[in-house]
């Protein structure tokens, strides 16, 4: 029987991101810089990532207690062998109605085809630039977007649900911002600009580096007629937008200017299998020791349960008040964003 649970401030548990692996062919300077994930950078062994089997044993706990959307991340999620084998079983969970993957398309070209086949509904692409000398050094691999773009295609082609997501940063890919909204209207794909966020400790944040959703909106504006959506459920994070006179929308991600604390309902789960209940709260909690020792079932589903009872994260809303006090983080590339 399944239950719904909520936290200490009334929030329910709706989603759950997993991290399957935490290696990316990738090195972006707002995840995992160069400087700090270099060539000799120590990544989890195999053992310590937990195994498909025990990923699907800790979804349908969470299915049970309200779960109805599952998010695979990374690192690269499609680094993982044989993801789609996962998502067959995840699909047949009772209770999960959405599986989305959020991936930087490089690999896609290859492996559209099978996620769409074993159930996977969409996908959330990373594109930070059209340009090609600027996207090369942002990814700090060199690597061109002719990859990204025919993941794109190819996503499209096999009947996959598309977003394409872009970190905005100031002084860094502003020029980009016109011309990704102007591709991807002409596309026909939702645009989600992230707000530059300050998650983990590596990434250099300061809030001089940000563009905001009010800016970013009104440069939008400049060009594009644009009508507000309403939200489709509680919980939603973006704020969405709708070109006129077109089915086409555009998004922000917001955790910088306006937050959306209240009504988080999202936990995380790292690819060594520790539980986040915050992006930003470096505090895990350690799941795959429990998974691997002679805890049942109905044992881990009392522990998460209070777990997410005692849960009042709201670093957002603190960093806002100027309340935020110094904490542990964890880097995105752990935790999958």
């Amino acid at each position: 029987m399944n239950r719904h649970i909520k936290d200490s401030l009334d929030r329910p548990l709706r989603d759950l991101r997993i991290s399957v692996i935490d290696r990316c062919n990738f090195r972006c300077q707002y995840c995992m810089p160069a400087e700090i994930f270099h060539e000799n950078f120590q990544f989890l062994p195999k053992s310590e990532l937990l195994s498909y089997e025990e990923i699907v044993r800790i979804s349908k706990i969470f299915a049970s207690l309200g779960v109805k959307k599952l998010r695979l991340t990374g690192g690269e999620p499609l680094l993982r062998k044989n993801l789609s084998t996962l998502i067959s079983e995840l699909v047949s969970i009772e209770g999960i109605e959405d599986i989305g993957l959020t991936t930087n398309g490089v690999f896609l070209k290859k492996h559209a085809a099978d996620l769409k086949a074993a159930g996977l509904q969409r996908v959330n692409i990373s594109l930070d630039s059209l340009d090609d000398v600027l996207f090369k050094q942002m990814n700090g691999r060199d690597i061109g977007t002719k990859p990204v773009m025919e993941g794109i295609a190819a996503a499209k082609e096999a009947g996959l649900g598309v977003k394409v997501n872009m970190v905005v940063k100031k002084e860094t890919n502003e020029s980009q911002i016109l011309p990704m909204a102007r591709f991807c209207k002409e596309e026909g794909i939702q645009l989600r600009y992230i707000e530059f966020m300050d998650v983990g400790h590596t990434n250099g944040w300061q809030l001089k580096n940000v563009i905001t959703k009010k800016e970013l909106l009104e440069m939008l504006q400049a060009e594009f007629e644009l009508e507000p959506v309403e939200e489709d459920y509680f919980g939603e994070v973006a704020k969405r937008f709708r070109y006129k006179g077109t089915t086409t929308e555009v998004g922000f991600i917001t955790s910088v200017s306006e937050s959306f604390c209240s009504s988080c309902t999202r936990a995380r789960l790292s690819a060594n299998g520790s539980l986040y209940t915050c992006l930003f709260n470096g505090k895990g909690h350690d799941l795959k020791s429990l998974l691997r020792s002679e805890m049942s079932d109905e044992e881990l589903t009392d522990f998460i349960i209070s777990l997410w009872n005692h849960r009042d994260d709201r670093y957002s809303d603190e960093r806002a008040a100027g309340t935020r006090k110094k904490q542990e983080k964890i880097e995105m590339s752990f935790i999958g964003g």
